[in-house]
């Protein structure tokens, strides 16, 4: 299975455009958009953004960022919102939990950590276990190296974490840390951060029996 993933747009449609451009002519099979796709915009924007690629061939799977309405966690045609939600393609589990935990920014789509925790259970109870998963969340989990500030805080969720330590997915691809674009690992989970959409970002990502990864530029 071929992936393209992208994160962080806030409202450019341009990167959208691309994303579509990219989509096509690198042929890929699924394309994850990991949240904040408006830049605390309306859910009527929200829509239209990602309605401009609705028509690409390939699989569109999103969920919604903590610069999102929280109300954007319906399915839109065939684009379909992981949110609390797994959905099977090709024999591989996406799972997915949108938001963020708290930030001083007071931003549209904030949950606690007990809430991230239990919409992660929520999609995992639908995944089938003899499958191999990929985790698709807006925030990073906490202390890696695709959770750094500016300041070189570590911000991501602790519950994030949690998770990839007790169910392993094979993948967790995230977004939210603008800096902090790259590849981690924890313990056998491969974490990948693209970096933001609006400044051109995204990765490639080949799931066979082996995962290869490519950061890469719309």
């Amino acid at each position: 299975m071929k992936i393209l993933a992208t994160a962080d747009y806030h409202s450019d449609r341009e990167a959208f455009r691309k994303t579509a451009l990219k989509a096509e002519e690198c042929e890929v099979n699924v394309v994850l958009i990991c949240g904040d796709i408006t830049h605390f915009g309306s859910i009527e924007e929200a829509k239209e953004l990602l309605q401009s690629i609705a028509d690409i061939e390939p699989v569109i799977l999103f969920i919604p960022g903590n610069c999102d309405p929280p109300s954007l966690t319906e399915n839109l045609g065939n684009l379909e919102c992981i949110h609390g939600r797994c959905k099977q393609i090709s024999n591989i589990n996406f799972s997915g939990v949108g938001g963020s935990s708290p930030s001083p920014f007071d931003t549209p789509f904030e949950l606690t950590e007990a809430d991230i925790a239990e919409l992660l259970k929520r999609g995992y109870r639908d995944c089938d276990k003899n499958m191999r998963s990929v985790l698709v969340s807006h925030s990073p989990p906490k202390n890696t190296l695709v959770d750094v500030t500016s300041e070189r805080d570590h911000v991501g969720s602790t519950s994030v974490r949690d998770f990839i330590d007790s169910t392993k997915p094979s993948l967790v691809v995230c977004g939210h840390i603008h800096e902090s674009a790259g590849i981690d690992e924890i313990n056998g989970s491969i974490i990948v951060n693209p970096g933001p959409a609006r400044h051109k970002h995204c990765v490639l990502i080949s799931l066979t029996d082996k995962i290869k990864i490519e950061l890469d530029h719309l």
